[in-house]
């Protein structure tokens, strides 16, 4: 008989990053469907830093399923309008079957969503085309309004979310320069997602290489790291900048007590106001109603017409959850984290060859 797998909490994180005593591992019986549910198998599931911060917060309470985004399909369902078979973007979390419908906890979104394959591989509405490319849509087009010839930074550019957004900036007519951190990343941001330069943070001369790649100085940094990255952006902000605040992750492990982004905005804000900088933070739940529908319509025209890549870091197993996770956070990952939780249906033979070797995909 299935059962269901899942990772809990099975403590809030004292500090720092996450390690073995964090989440723990459990199994039990399949949920069951109520009036107005359905439950679902989760195909991929979708690791974000932002996760860390709402389990070191207390958002998450220790015996709960860790939260995350997903690509499942319908077992059985007492929902109307979906029926078994049927794909969808729901918010399983980290285990292997969870409930959707009334009732369920969905984190403030309109869950679940029917999704056709047609239109895109599954996998991307936990990515380029769900949340992931929304938040990068925000933050470059509806927050900071990019005008043609602008200079705009990026940093984690060849992460999830740092791809998406540097791209969008291109297709604005926009000059882009990523932040990454080793070299075969850098490569990859500038020979397979076109932005026009691209420098390590890793380099002794970080803040250097910045300036040069940056002579007119920036008009628009999106912000995925703080910390040092931050530092070498602020020197180089030009008059009425803009700067949107997605993520802090070098931030996420501090074990000083400090809030990351009160520590960040105050490190900022000098340079803030010798500039005219609008800074913006930004949480993408405040933009589902209004921003949703129009974002993944262009997003899926951008990729149809190959003016959007984007490449999937992708681990197989739910068991290799804590891993990968960790990986992502230490900047181990190499663009989208996903774990491929159980079998994608709509997968051809070649594809399914390839992920079952482990490899990641670049599309």
């Amino acid at each position: 008989m299935t059962n269901n797998q899942q990772w809990q909490l099975a403590r809030t994180p004292p500090g720092g990053m996450p390690d073995d005593g964090d989440f723990q591992w459990v199994e039990g019986d399949l949920p069951r469907t109520g009036k107005d549910q359905m439950l679902t198998r989760t195909i991929y599931l979708s690791l974000d830093p932002y996760q860390w911060g709402r389990r070191r917060s207390g958002l998450e309470s220790p015996g709960e399923v860790c939260h995350g985004r997903t690509v499942s399909q319908v077992i059985e369902s007492q929902l109307a309008g979906y029926e078994a078979g049927d794909l969808v973007f729901n918010t399983n979390g980290w285990q292997t079957h969870g409930l959707s419908g009334a009732g369920i906890s969905v984190f403030g979104y309109m869950f679940p969503r029917k999704l056709d394959p047609d239109l895109a591989p599954i996998s991307t509405a936990v990515g380029i085309l769900g949340m992931l490319g929304l938040t990068a849509y925000a933050g470059v087009y509806v927050q900071c309004q990019p005008k043609p010839g602008e200079t705009v930074v990026v940093s984690a550019a060849s992460g999830g979310v740092g791809q998406a957004a540097g791209q969008i900036a291109k297709i604005k007519g926009c000059r882009v320069v990523g932040i990454a951190g080793v070299e075969d990343k850098c490569r990859f941001v500038i020979d397979e997602l076109g932005f026009d330069a691209c420098v390590s943070h890793l380099s002794e001369t970080y803040a250097e290489d910045l300036a040069a790649a940056c002579p007119d100085g920036i008009d628009i940094y999106f912000e995925n790291v703080g910390g040092k990255v931050f530092e070498g952006v602020l020197p180089l902000l030009n008059q009425g900048s803009r700067v949107t605040r997605c993520g802090l992750i070098s931030q996420y492990g501090n074990t000083d007590g400090a809030d990351p982004a009160e520590t960040w905005l105050a490190t900022g804000q000098p340079y803030f106001d010798r500039a005219g900088t609008g800074v913006f933070p930004l949480a993408v739940r405040n933009f589902v109603e209004a921003h949703q529908d129009r974002c993944f319509n262009e997003m899926g025209q951008w990729i149809r017409d190959g003016l959007v890549k984007y490449r999937e870091d992708l681990w197989t197993g739910l068991e290799n959850t804590p891993v990968a996770f960790s990986a992502m956070l230490s900047g181990g990952n190499f663009g989208k984290t996903l774990i491929a939780v159980s079998e994608d249906p709509t997968l051809d033979a070649a594809i399914a060859e390839r992920r079952a070797s482990g490899n990641t995909l670049a599309r």
